[in-house]
């Protein structure tokens, strides 16, 4: 790794900034040229039932129409920890909107059309819509043949309508809560469900070109679309390509494999490239949310606010099919229990099935915890009489504190985070410009993630006039990653401007292995691998270059595209020179590099049914607001945010910048007016934007930023991924300033006006179903 990791930070720009404002960039959605097919998903109109009969007949007649395809066609079953979801429904519907058949025909219109004329015969049953109902005594099975799937992470309880059970067991949880000088809190806290609402839909173009699927689509994640496209046709996974134009946004909606499969099966059929793009109102009915939770959390706490045990039962609505959320019951032992230090701690996590769309991973994954979690803190201060900061300063985690799967934890990090917002705040007193008409209320909260590290790979090859290419299966999503922080640290490497690092876009058959771009991982996963192909590099050319000068490689500095002796500016010769030289000796210069999780260890024997038993690289925010909530109406306006977040090593200060303040935003979308209901149907009630609020310019503020720098991370260069981050604790600040204005118990999100008026119900939210579970 260089020497010099100060020659990586800038403010490098967005090189793609100028083809995006002009809308010259292609999207997966541009793509659909004339020859083309447009294909369509035949969709359940109940959310239960079983399929008597599907009958084709009609709609195979009508014009245009040049492939059907339908469960015969895609035997597999495919998920994260059990193979439980089937492309298309076969003789059970599980949710509104779940796709029966695919439809591809000449044109949009003679497709959809088509997708009008198919008969299906569904005898309807009663819906499974809550969590409470799933989980009540006799309540049906979504899963009758739960038993039958396959296994593909064995070690979790599941049963009924649990899908997953992760749980964590450290210490004597029963001895803390009966000691005699503890106050006990608890309380039960909810969060919905949120929509990723990216500008480009789902999408994609297949073809079946000598013998192989190839496919090009609007995902995060191409190894993922590979394999579970593969899956589901039951073929092997080399005979899949993806490759991967720009994404017209993620926020994690495609870190799974959707449309793909659908579109594959289609072009192999029809022997026609086939298009299938979602529209808006399928986006919004059938969305991989973030999940909609239901949390009790109940702390033993001594006089100076030690938690000496937690319990916490959480329950995650996954919706038909495990999916994500299988994964995700991991994570919220790291949100409820990585932010103070916990004596013990027993933390139980389900997800459940419902008959409801499917949940997924959504920006900063889990971190809807964070506000059960603060809110939770703030009741604990309020219990022993204590100032929130000042508890937070004193009870977080810190160097050598244990996590709650027991990982030690390395340096002190969110006390002086919270120290530099407590002098911000100094310097910004909270305006109480109106009080006859608002109450004032101000928070700070702590939150605590983590790096998603995992399998990447990078290969760099260096071209005669001096510039590389770097080839990785990372994918431009709007981060920057791909746009800035992989070229500027390729470019510190090699000793070259970032404009000289050509990055190319996604190829599953060009580049190894990778998990997708998404939790805060590629600038250090492939950020990692980048760094070592070209480290490679490094050496082969100055190996080469010792020779030419007849003086050690270690004497040689690499930068502004030459190779210099140290401290003889002049002496040495450009990197063409050198290029030009290792070809004709040994052929073109390339290197090549992999990263993986260091695997950092937990406490044996304490976790059971995780993926991750502990976080390789935590990462730790602390935000502050201020709010002033309307006495008569209940509307709540943000007057002020801000944000100290650990970037570990900021190589793109600006870059961050602005991924703090989309974060913000669209968290506070989160905390205030996006809510996603189910009607008695199971059918979500929002369809577009006229019933589900994003915020607008309008409701943006913006944001006050501390980058805090020098925490511990395996990270290339020292850094920490900070796009996920941002979201994290933006629900928590705003419930707990709420709280602090009104006085009131804020125990559940999105605020919205009914929710917070004044005139409205008081007392805690009880939630007997989950309550009952921790006792």
């Amino acid at each position: 790794m260089t020497d010099q990791p100060h020659r990586a930070v800038m403010d490098y720009p967005r090189r793609d900034a100028a083809d995006k404002l002009r809308g010259r960039t292609k999207y997966t959605v541009d793509m659909a040229g004339q020859d083309v097919l447009h294909a369509v998903l035949v969709r359940s109109d109940v959310a239960a039932g079983i399929i008597r009969d599907i009958d084709l007949t009609a709609a195979r007649g009508m014009p245009g129409v040049r492939a059907i395809a339908s469960a015969a066609d895609a035997p597999g079953l495919h998920g994260l920890g059990i193979a439980d979801h089937p492309i298309f429904a076969r003789d059970t519907i599980r949710y509104h909107g779940e796709p029966i058949a695919a439809i591809a025909a000449d044109t949009l219109a003679q497709a959809q059309a088509a997708a009008r004329a198919v008969k299906v015969d569904i005898e309807a049953v009663a819906p499974v819509l809550t969590m409470a109902d799933a989980l009540a005594e006799g309540a049906r099975d979504v899963h009758p043949e739960w038993r039958d799937y396959e296994v593909l992470v064995p070690g979790a309880k599941r049963g009924g309508n649990v899908a997953w059970e992760a749980s964590v067991d450290r210490g004597d949880t029963d001895a803390a809560f009966a000691r005699d000088d503890v106050t006990i809190v608890e309380g039960c806290y909810r969060v919905g469900r949120q929509n990723h609402v990216a500008f480009e839909p789902r999408s994609v173009v297949a073809s079946f070109e000598d013998g192989r699927h190839h496919i090009v689509t609007s995902t995060q994640a191409p190894w993922t679309v590979r394999a579970v496209t593969a899956t589901a046709l039951g073929i092997p996974p080399s005979q899949v390509r993806v490759t991967v134009p720009p994404v017209g946004g993620g926020f994690g909606l495609k870190f799974d494999c959707s449309v793909e499969p659908y579109a594959a099966i289609l072009a192999q059929k029809s022997g026609r490239v086939v298009n299938l793009t979602l529209s808006r109102e399928e986006e919004m009915l059938t969305c991989l949310c973030r999940e909609n939770a239901e949390i009790h959390l109940k702390s033993a706490v001594t006089p100076d606010g030690e938690i000496v045990g937690r319990e916490a039962t959480v329950l995650m609505d996954c919706g038909a099919y495990g999916g994500e959320q299988v994964f995700l019951t991991t994570m919220t032992a790291h949100t409820l229990g990585g932010n103070y230090r916990l004596g013990s701690a027993r933390i139980t996590t389900k997800a459940v099935y419902t008959n409801t769309p499917p949940n997924g991973a959504f920006r900063a994954c889990n971190g809807v915890y964070t506000t059960p979690s603060e809110r939770h803190t703030d009741e604990i201060c309020a219990a022993i009489g204590m100032d929130p900061i000042e508890y937070r300063k004193r009870h977080v985690v810190g160097d050598g504190a244990l996590g709650s799967t027991g990982q030690v934890f390395e340096g002190d990090v969110l006390r002086p985070m919270l120290e530099r917002m407590e002098a911000l705040n100094a310097s910004l007193p909270l305006n109480r410009q109106d009080p006859e008409r608002y109450v004032y209320g101000r928070a700070t909260t702590v939150g605590t993630w983590f790096i998603f590290v995992g399998p990447s790979a990078a290969t760099v090859n260096l071209n005669a006039d001096g510039s590389a290419t770097l080839v990785t299966a990372g994918v431009e999503i709007g981060s920057g990653t791909m746009m800035q922080s992989l070229p500027q640290m390729a470019a510190a490497e090699l000793g070259l401007h970032p404009d000289q690092i050509v990055v190319k876009t996604a190829d599953t058959d060009a580049s190894g292995r990778d998990l997708g771009v998404g939790g805060g991982r590629t600038t250090v996963s492939i950020g990692a691998a980048t760094s070592a192909a070209c480290a490679e590099v490094r050496t082969k050319l100055l190996d080469i270059a010792a020779e030419m000068l007849q003086t050690p490689a270690t004497r040689l500095v690499l930068a502004d595209g030459r190779i210099e002796i140290a401290d003889r500016p002049g002496s040495g010769m450009t990197i063409q020179t050198a290029i030009a030289e290792a070809e004709l000796r040994h052929g073109p210069v390339s290197g090549s590099g992999a990263f993986t999780a260091p695997g950092t260890p937990a406490m044996p024997g304490c976790a059971a049914g995780h993926f991750i038993d502990a976080i390789d690289i935590p990462v730790f925010a602390v935000h502050s607001c201020d709010v002033a909530v309307d006495r008569h109406t209940g509307h709540v306006h943000v007057l002020d945010y801000r944000v100290v977040q650990d970037v570990g090593r900021a190589i793109n200060p600006r870059a961050i910048s602005s991924q703090v303040q989309g974060g913000v935003v669209q968290g506070l979308g989160y905390a205030l007016h996006e809510e996603v209901t189910i009607g008695k149907d199971g059918r979500i009630a929002q369809s577009g934007f006229e019933t589900y609020k994003i915020p607008g310019a309008g409701d943006a503020l913006p944001v006050k930023m501390d980058m805090f720098e020098g925490a511990p991370s395996i990270g290339p260069l020292g850094t920490k991924g900070a796009g996920e981050v941002p979201i994290l604790n933006v629900g928590a600040t705003v419930a707990c300033a709420v709280a602090n204005a009104t006085g009131k118990q804020v125990n559940e999100l999105p605020l919205t006006p009914p929710r917070v008026i004044l005139e409205g119900p008081d007392g805690p939210l009880t939630l007997p179903h989950l309550m009952a579970k921790t006792a």
